[in-house]
């Protein structure tokens, strides 16, 4: 499998540390408010990631945190937490809000069927590691305490910059809210690993650390989730571009800075998705729910299929128009598989042959809109619908767009509207009448429709028989 790795900013055949499990992290949401369709673009890529992986044949390992303290307003380390600012918007605890929105973002990852990670830990869970990280970092001399927070010192590194091939928007400081600067930094990029004698005194969470009573900066938490859960050698980090920039760069600068060595081999951005106004967020009041989506009438599989008709590397413009496209497609795949039969037997070898365009385009840097592709090229083959129905299963496994349940219930409406429809009476003299034009008896069947035509039925023959309908 090759995947691009933003590290190198070059395609890499993926190879793990260990041949029999896949170390993977990804960042998860800061629970102050909804989580908008742009930022579950990105969970369901690592999701398809996470199950082409598994798909071919790795054992995976996923750890993702939920921020439930210290995620500033903006990336600079200024302005207000933003889970406080979640809880005075809605006059509640930073406690209940972090709740009930980690409930609703789970409940949007299911509407998508974006799988749970193996380990989702909150970052107050973690506050031990986290402390821990902070005082190795100023024993080795790559932290200091100023103003009564600790900060990481980037003037030791020799490289700071990993990611310096995005663009400038990505790498620029706290474009999201302003920046105000901080003057107990002793260099423009240092950032804050433990915040304590600080501006912010009304933070609602507050522990004990050997600086003082605080709370820890953002970028520390996900390096402490996972190290404790996944150990010092990763194999994947995976995020939305925007993350890039200071989170992941941080992530690196503080992590190898502890650890003495390389933690990560491939990072995994997925870029943004835009409106025609520009980069959707939650700041410019663009805020776009998988439950406003559904209130409109939209299956949230259409949404997902929207997003796997565009490659993760490429931004992706949302417009309704757009979405109504790819809910009308989806509509028809749907409609198409619903008239497949399990007939026959399963091809063995015309099974392998389907399941090679669809393994290419995962092992192709997850080419997401050809693994969609090789379903409608499932469609086009000359197998029995047992082999097409057995490949749409397997490519599901990493789809995830309900090819087989979806259609089941199609097939079942139709038959609902069947048993509605159905007239002893009629079929009865339609029945007559097929039998009548069998006998050449053509003034009878005549008769017969003429009949029927008076009561509102319309007779449609086909070479499958005759079917009427009511008009």
């Amino acid at each position: 499998m090759y995947l691009y790795n933003s590290l190198s900013h070059k395609k890499e055949l993926f190879t793990p540390n260990a041949p029999d499990e896949v170390k993977m992290y990804t960042c998860g949401p800061t629970v102050y408010h909804y989580a908008h369709i742009g930022n579950l673009r990105t969970y369901i890529m690592e999701d398809v990631l996470e199950k082409s992986l598994r798909y071919l044949g790795y054992n995976v390992k996923r750890v993702m945190n939920i921020t439930d303290v210290g995620h500033l307003a903006s990336d600079a380390d200024t302005g207000e937490d933003k889970m406080l600012k979640g809880a005075k918007r809605e006059n509640k605890s930073v406690m209940e809000i972090a709740k009930f929105y980690t409930d609703a973002f789970f409940d949007d990852c299911d509407k998508l069927n974006i799988k749970r990670p193996d380990v989702v830990q909150p970052a107050t869970g973690c506050i031990d590691e986290f402390i821990r990280i902070v005082s190795g970092l100023l024993d080795k001399g790559f932290a200091y305490v100023a103003g009564g927070n600790v900060y990481f010192d980037t003037s030791r590194l020799d490289k700071y910059y990993v990611f310096n091939d995005h663009d400038q928007e990505d790498l620029a400081v706290g474009v999201r809210e302003g920046v105000e600067e901080d003057p107990n930094k002793r260099n423009k990029n240092d950032f804050v690993l433990w915040f304590t004698k600080s501006k912010f005194e009304d933070q609602a969470l507050k522990w004990d650390s050997p600086w003082g009573v605080g709370y820890p900066g953002w970028h520390i938490e996900c390096s402490g989730i996972s190290m404790k859960y996944l150990g010092e050698y990763l194999d994947i980090h995976a995020g939305g571009i925007d993350n890039a920039f200071p989170h992941h760069t941080n992530e690196i600068a503080q992590s190898e800075s502890y650890l003495g060595h390389k933690w990560c081999n491939y990072w995994f951005h997925v870029h943004h998705l835009n409106t025609d106004t520009g980069k959707m967020s939650k700041s410019k009041g663009e805020f776009l729910t998988v439950s406003l989506l559904e209130s409109k009438g939209y299956d949230p599989m259409a949404y997902r299929l929207f997003c796997l008709q565009s490659h993760y590397r490429r931004n992706l413009v949302f417009s309704w128009e757009n979405l109504d496209n790819a809910a009308l497609a989806y509509q028809k795949l749907i409609a198409k598989i619903a008239t497949l039969k399990p007939e026959g037997e399963v091809d063995a070898s015309a099974l392998e042959k389907l399941k090679e365009r669809f393994v290419g385009a995962l092992n192709g840097d997850l080419n997401t809109s050809l693994a969609v592709t090789a379903v409608y090229d499932v469609l086009k083959a000359k197998c029995s619908d047992a082999t097409k129905l057995a490949a749409l299963a397997d490519f599901d496994r990493v789809l995830s767009l309900n090819l087989l349940s979806a259609a089941e219930k199609v097939r079942d409406q139709e038959a609902k509207e069947a048993a509605a429809r159905a007239d002893p009476e009629i079929d009865a003299l339609v029945a007559s009448r097929t039998a009548a034009k069998k006998e050449k008896n053509f003034a009878e069947a005549d008769r017969i429709r003429d009949e029927l035509k008076a009561r509102g039925i319309e007779i449609i023959d086909t070479p499958q028989g005759t079917k009427w309908r009511r008009v």
